[in-house]
């Protein structure tokens, strides 16, 4: 008999990842959702869905009495008492996993360590925000409340990834990079190209979640990102390799990018101070990244049959186009 996996969201991106990677595991899976969104596996066998809402302890509690699951993936705790509702529910789960994020460190370290760098703080105030601002204050919390939990005895664990990208994102950062390298011979990128923002692949990110699930330590954070971290303009090779075509990647200082008004800032992906990730503790319970070139030619893939193209971060390319005048004429 197959083990029982309830994953909390699950129809859009990591969420959906989560299903695709369980199910190819052998385990039966079920979905539960307020249902407000697509469900892609609505006539797949082998999952379930249960309605209800996350932040409602009585649906919570319904969910878990009708599933009786053997794990618990928490791909929708925003909020450190979500954390701490499901942890109080599920203490009898082989392995409770939440998602928190590598915006939960509060130091600025190359790399940062589950074990070394500290946590951002979070007041009272914060912990019920709903501002992007203090989304790191959240996730920390909520890592505090994975250790409050195991220390009762509750299999609770976390991962942290860092940017994700791949098939489904509904987010669109890396969908405006995509667009902009197949639609444009020049790629204007900020600074000198060689600022690094981790990123990890969806998969590799439902991946962690089974793997952590089936062998972290309770109480244990787990980093998440490509064991090859590239830079942005790497990664704008990497793009145009994957669709097989040839790009400029013109660099612009912060007075160039003056002239048409913008700034660094003003594009999605860029990161001043390093964002690394060390994966090593992850990588010792057997896990491993999908190749990079592997990762792009899937997500250049989805891509090209979606209509996603980042627009909302676009800084227009009228005025990327005045940046490429102006270094021209340098």
């Amino acid at each position: 008999m197959p083990k029982s996996a309830l994953v909390i969201g699950g129809t859009r991106f990591i969420g959906r990842h989560t299903v695709e990677e369980l199910l190819d595991h052998d385990y039966h899976v079920t979905i539960f959702n307020r249902g407000n969104h697509d469900n892609p596996f609505a006539t797949r066998e082998g999952v379930d869905h249960v309605e209800g809402d996350r932040r409602d302890e009585t649906d919570l509690k319904a969910a878990k009495l009708s599933v009786r699951p053997d794990i618990v993936i928490d791909c929708v705790a925003y909020y450190p008492a979500d954390v701490d509702i499901a942890t109080d529910l599920f203490t009898d789960v082989e392995g409770y996993v939440y998602i928190s994020s590598g915006d939960a460190y509060g130091e600025e370290e190359i790399p940062k360590r589950e074990d070394a760098t500290p946590m951002r703080p979070c007041t009272e105030e914060q912990a019920v925000d709903d501002a992007g601002e203090t989304y790191g204050n959240r996730k920390a919390e909520g890592d505090r409340k994975i250790v409050e939990a195991a220390e009762e005895g509750v299999n609770a664990m976390s991962i942290r990834p860092c940017i994700v990208y791949g098939p489904y994102d509904y987010t669109e950062r890396m969908d405006y990079w995509l667009d902009r390298v197949d639609s444009h011979d020049r790629v204007v990128v900020p600074g000198d190209g060689q600022n690094l923002w981790h990123r990890a692949y969806a998969p590799d990110v439902a991946k962690a979640l089974r793997v952590v699930a089936e062998n972290g330590e309770p109480g244990g954070f787990y980093n998440v990102g490509d064991q090859r971290a590239v830079t942005l303009e790497e990664m704008l090779e990497l793009i145009a390799d994957a669709m097989d075509t040839d790009i400029e990647v013109v660099t612009a200082g912060e007075n160039e990018l003056a002239a048409a008004g913008l700034s660094p800032e003003d594009f999605v992906l860029y990161r001043d101070y390093p964002h690394l990730l060390d994966v090593n503790k992850l990588a010792d319970l057997g896990w491993e990244s999908t190749p990079l070139e592997e990762a792009m030619a899937r997500s250049v893939e989805e891509h090209r049959e979606s209509d996603r193209d980042g627009a909302e971060y676009d800084p227009g390319r009228e005025n990327e186009e005045t940046v490429l005048d102006v270094l021209d004429t340098l």
